[in-house]
This record gives structure tokens, sequence and C-alpha cells, in this order.
């Protein structure tokens, strides 16, 4: 039997500022990667998310970037093996505290923004990460993109890992995310969504910005929490898979 995981990139609203639609989408996804007040959010939106998440029985994940408040996340930052390592431990602890305290378990952990992309392709970035990751509990799934660097060093510390891949976003023939400068790097429409998610699912393709059909074997598939219509997206994906006999459940089931 074919499954899938759905996951999003919640809990990145923080004071006055409000991102996302958390609450709808947690109706349609299995999976929530949840912001740990780096990048995006703040203990209040990190509480509630949780409690959230915990009442609709997703699967709560930690998603730690780059301290970068108004760039949210999404600029790279030179930062030493060494910071990047004791960054995820902070942010570790912070989402771990909220779930002790709401009788949940943590279940992964996936970079986000510029972290994880440089993770996808600079060793020094991955082996900190991952060292980071299975230090803190290494009971815990570590979220890469397919084929990158991050996914093997989490394998070769012996973590559990799950390859990503995303559904609003394009592809360059090396298998990397197309960089958001870049013209047609989102897809913004259900019909081209619906093309790629099956590709991946069924096939474990997806076709490139140049044309190219490349291998892509996902655990799991992202939809931007911040996109204008994630959940919309999200929802119908979900009924397309479900229809197709495809179960979308949380990795760690």
């Amino acid at each position: 039997m074919t499954r899938i995981d759905i996951n999003a990139d919640l809990g990145e609203s923080y004071g006055a500022f409000q991102v996302g639609e958390d609450e709808k989408l947690l109706e349609v996804i299995s999976s929530a990667n949840i912001a740990c007040g780096f990048h995006a959010g703040d203990y209040n939106v990190m509480d509630s998310t949780i409690q959230l998440a915990k009442e609709k029985g997703v699967a709560i994940g930690a998603h730690p970037g780059f301290p970068d408040l108004f760039g949210f996340g999404r600029r790279d930052m030179s930062m030493s093996p060494e910071e990047i390592y004791r960054a995820m431990i902070y942010q570790l602890g912070a989402i771990s505290g909220y779930c002790r305290v709401h009788d949940v378990q943590l279940s992964h952990v996936k970079p986000h923004g510029a972290l994880y992309n440089m993770a996808a392709k600079q060793k020094e970035v991955a082996e900190a990460i991952a060292k980071a990751v299975y230090d803190f509990d290494s009971s815990l799934i570590l979220y890469g993109l397919c084929n990158s660097l991050l996914l093997d060093e989490g394998k070769r510390l012996g973590l559990r890992v799950a390859a990503e891949a995303f559904a609003d976003r394009t592809y360059t023939d090396e298998g990397l995310l197309t960089p958001r400068s870049h013209d047609h790097a989102v897809l913004t429409t259900k019909e081209e969504i619906e093309k790629q998610v099956l590709n991946m699912v069924e096939y474990g393709k997806v076709t490139t910005s140049s044309g190219k059909n490349i291998d892509l074997n996902p655990d799991t598939i992202c939809f931007h929490g911040d996109g204008l219509s994630a959940f919309d997206h999200a929802g119908h994906m979900k009924r397309v898979l479900e229809e197709k006999g495809i179960t979308v459940q949380s990795v760690g089931e």
C-alpha cells in the first residue's frame, strides 16, 4: 500500500503579525513543522500551535532556522558549524519544553529556509544539524531535501530520515529547489501542483524547470503554510491522493 506524509510549516506568526492558515491546515496535513522563535514564531504561538496539533492528532516537529526575523530565515547567514549546532539545540530545547507540558511527543526536525537549503549541499552545515538532532534526541526523525547531504549525514549517524519534496516549488536539474529569486520558482495552480505531486508519489520522478525528468522518491510532501492558497491546495491534494488509494499519514506512524 502506497503511503505519503503531508507536512506544512506552521507557527510562523509572532506578536501582532499573523502568518498562514494554521488552524485550517491542521485539518488536512499529517505532520506540522512548528517554528521555534528564531526565523518566526514566539512563545505564545509555539504553545498554541502545539496544543492545536495535539487536538488534531497531527505529528509535531521542530522547524528551527537562522536567527533572522526580518528575512524570515530565507537569507543565508555566515555561522560556524559550532554556532549552527548550538542554535539548533537552543530551538529544540524551546519546542520540547512546550511538548513536555502538553504531554505530547516531538516526532521530527526539519530545518527552515536558508538553513535547510545550505544543509542540502554544504557538508559542514549538514553535519552540524544532524549532530545536534542526534545529541538532543536520537529517536527524532530528520527531514531533509530528497537526495541531499543532510539526509546522508543523518543516516551516517544512525538517525531515521525522511526524504522531503515540495508540492509548490520547482526543481533544478541537480534536484535542488529553484531559488525564489528566479522566475517560475513557485507553482501556483492546483493543476500544476497535482501533476507534480502525483508524478513524485506514483512514479518517483519530478520534471525540472528545464523539462528534464529526474528521480525523486519522497517520504513526505511539503505545502508552505505561508502560501496564499496553502489550505486549498493541501486539502485538494489530500483528496486526490486518497481517491487513488494512497494513505496520508505521518512518517512516524
